[in-house]
Formats: C-alpha cells, structure tokens, sequence
C-alpha cells in the first residue's frame, strides 16, 4: 500500500490553540523574534525540536508504575541498565538527566585549554560543552555532507583522510574521537556501518578513545539496513550492536531514540575514566544509580529502548519524512536531500538567495512559516554556528532551516497542514528581510539571543 499510516491507535489527545496572523506578528516581537522564547500554547504545530516531545506508549505509561524511587540501588536502575546493554555492550552505564549533561561529565574529565576534538559534525550542546571547557570542537564530514543537494546515502560520513591527519596533525591534544549518528547539523544524515567501524579503526590506531553521540541510533540502524549493501537481511537491533560494539563509549539523550520526555546516558568501558565520570555525576546530577533521574523515568526509557528498534515504526518514521522531502521539492522548495530520520531541512541559503548569510536567512524563514501558520521549527545556520570561539563571526557550512518531526505525536494531517503553509510562504518568500543580533549570551547563543529586522 502507497498511504502512509500511523502504526498505531490514539489513546489520549490534547488540545490546541489557534491564533490569528496579527497576534503571531505580536507575539514574535514580544519574543524578540527568537522562537525557542514562545510559549507553546501559542504554537499550532510545534516542530522546534523531537527532543522530549515525543508520545510514549501506552507499555510504557505501565512500566512507569513500576518505578522505585530509592535513592540507590533501586531495581528501576537494574532494568534500565539491562536495557540498554541489551543495545550497546558498554561496561559502565551511568544515568543522567539528558544527554549534555553527559556531554558536560565527558567533557569536565577530557576538556581542557589546548585540546582537541574531532566528530563528523558536532551538534550545538556537543559543541557548547566542548568549549566551555576551553577545548575545541572540529568538524571532519565528508565533502558531500556540505552540498544539500548530494544523493549520497550516508552524508553523515567521517571523512577518513581528514580523520587521519588530523589524528597526525594534533597529536596528544586529541583526548577523543567523536561521532555523531545521526548527524544531526548536516541535515539527519546517516553514518555507515562501513565508515564507524573505519572510524574506530584509526582511533584505535592513534591510541584515542572513540566515543559516539547516539541520539539516533535507531533512525541511523534503519539507514544502514536500507541502503548499505549486505545489512538488508540483518535485523535493526543487530545492526545497532554492531555500531557500539566497537566504541569505547557514548553520549546519549534518551529524549530521541529512547523515546522518553527526560533522561539519557553517558557509557564507558574504561573503569577509571567511569570512576571520574560517577564522582562528577555525585556533584552535578546525583547518585550514580539514578543520576538525577526519577525511577519512574528509568523505567520508561526501558521500555522505549525495546520499543524503538521495532521495524514497523522505523519505516513508518523515515517514510513520513521522505513524503515531505518529495512534497516540497515538488513545490520548488529546496530541501535536503535524501530525506533525513528525525527531521526535514530546507535550505534557506537558496531558497532566499537575497538575504546574506550572516543576515540569518533560516531565522528570516524560520519565523515567517510561524507568522503565516503558526508552525515552530528552529534555524541551523549561522546563528546556531556562526560565532567562532575566538569572537569572530563567520557564516555556516549551510543556511537550514529544521522541521524536527516529534515521535507519535502528529497526524498526516498535520504533515498536509505544514505542505500547505509551504505554499503560502513560497508566494512570500522575496519579501522575507534579515535580522541582526541585538544581544547574545557567550556560548550557544541561539536558545537565547534577541533579534532586530533590519528593514
């Protein structure tokens, strides 16, 4: 059958709110034009992020009753654990509230002035917490995971002679070697299987740890039975075992693929670095047996965890998005191609070719699809990567704008709903003027910097 279904059954719903054009036109100004500032009962549709904003099922609303709230030791903690090694065969599995917290451990042990971090492309928190510790953050995709119009089925690819010579190149300053699956920056994009066994394969041959951001691994598993050759035949779960099989650790947030409102995890398999990684746990999170967790929100990533890999979702989920790539592109809207797991980019650098980059153009995009049809996304551009540590400005690989799908959340009519406003916009877009920054923070500046219109 060609109509996409949601492979499940509604069980409870919640309202929401229309507005009118003339209070969303209020309503971005009160906000300083900054999107993530609205309150979410003015958002129709609210596609800003699919971390947290998922649906969980109703196995695990059950397992949620389950939950013990012990201090330590609690049996919560024992069948999260199970859970996850059950995917991802790491020795030490430490709980945290959500993925950069484990970012923000990692990187108090293995930050520091004078170090250097490479990833295939580091997301805006990876990145954050990498700099905040006075380190820096370097982003080694292949050359095609720069060019939105690339049919190459894995964007999100190390580039490997990079990798290598800048292992060669930095020496002792590189604490570790990073990958992120899916890559969330460069569009959604998949790793290969191929490419993260190569990419632990030089780690291990300049003696660093090889650790992997895994929001996505089940979106990413999909791709890889999809489109690498000879993984067609092998289970999702199977396929999942193989990426971290070879790692020495990861970063998660189980906010995406552990389809949970909260929580994540960092893994290790190095026993001290794991002892580092508990005592700043103590200090910043709580004990190492629910990490600033409830036992009730350990329960839920369990279940989701068994949830996620299921087959039936996956092709739905990844289907969903590639109907929108193929509906915009029809409609002329240049988008990212192929279709992302988590989200739809469109390029706002080419779509609004008369705004410069360092002009916001995904800002300018990004808040009128909210002022025409009160749909929240969220610029990936130069306002999320245009700072440089050193103070300078300077524009993005790529000018993005993210439509993030949340996970069990909205119907095909919502998806027609967001076509549709595409369409109005089109009729809009020569208009569309910049922005410049009136104020920003230090560090990760887009969650909270104020915006002018320069008309």
């Amino acid at each position: 059958m060609k109509t996409i279904i949601e492979p499940f059954r509604i069980k409870s719903v919640e309202p929401i709110r229309r507005t009118t054009r003339e209070e969303r036109k209020k309503l971005l100004r009160d906000v300083h034009y900054n999107l993530f500032g609205l309150h979410s009962n003015d958002v129709l549709i609210d596609l800003l992020t699919d971390s947290g904003t998922g649906a969980m099922s109703a196995e695990q609303w059950a397992a949620m009753m389950r939950g013990d709230e012990s201090y330590a030791g609690s049996p919560s903690f024992e069948r999260f654990t199970a859970a996850v090694q059950n995917l991802m065969p790491f020795e030490h599995i430490i709980p945290v509230h959500q993925g950069r917290a484990a970012e923000a451990i990692l990187f108090s042990i293995m930050g520091g002035e004078g170090r250097n971090v490479p990833n295939n492309t580091h997301f805006d928190t990876t990145r954050g917490n990498i700099e905040a510790s006075g380190a820096l953050a370097h982003d080694l995709v292949i050359e095609e995971g720069a060019n939105p119009t690339s049919s190459h089925p894995f964007k999100g690819n190390m580039d490997l002679a990079r990798l290598e010579s800048y292992l060669a190149e930095h020496g002792d300053s590189v604490p570790c070697v990073m990958i992120t699956i899916t890559n969330n920056a460069g569009g959604g994009q998949p790793v290969s299987l191929e490419n993260i066994k190569a990419v632990a394969r030089i780690s291990r041959d300049f003696g660093k740890p090889f650790i992997i951001d895994g929001c996505r691994f089940a979106e990413n598993a999909w791709f890889i039975k999809q489109r690498e050759p000879g993984q067609s035949d092998r289970s999702v779960s199977d396929i999942v075992r193989d990426c971290f099989s070879c790692a020495d650790g990861m970063t998660m947030s189980a906010k995406k693929d552990g389809f949970a409102n909260i929580g994540g995890w960092l893994a290790l398999n190095d026993k001290d670095l794991a002892a580092q990684a508990r005592a700043r746990l103590i200090q910043t999170e709580g004990f190492p047996t629910y990490g600033g967790l409830a036992g009730r929100d350990l329960d839920a990533i369990a279940q989701g965890l068994a949830e996620i890999v299921d087959e039936d979702y996956l092709r739905y989920r990844i289907r969903v998005n590639e109907y929108i790539v193929d509906r915009l592109d029809a409609g002329g809207v240049p988008v990212v191609k192929p279709a992302g797991g988590h989200a739809v980019f469109v390029d706002a650098r080419q779509w609004l070719s008369h705004i410069p980059a360092l002009a916001y153009p995904g800002q300018a995009l990004a808040c009128r699809l909210y002022e025409i049809a009160g749909i929240r996304s969220c610029e990936i551009g130069s306002v999320m990567f245009g700072r440089h540590p050193d103070g300078r400005e300077i524009p993005a690989a790529m000018e993005l704008v993210r439509l993030a799908i949340p996970r069990r959340t909205y119907t095909q009519s919502h998806i027609d709903y967001l076509i549709e406003a595409f369409g109005l916009l089109a009729e809009e877009r020569e208009t569309l003027q910049g922005f410049r920054i009136s104020w920003e923070p230090k560090l990760m500046r887009h969650f909270s910097c104020r915006f002018e219109p320069l008309a």
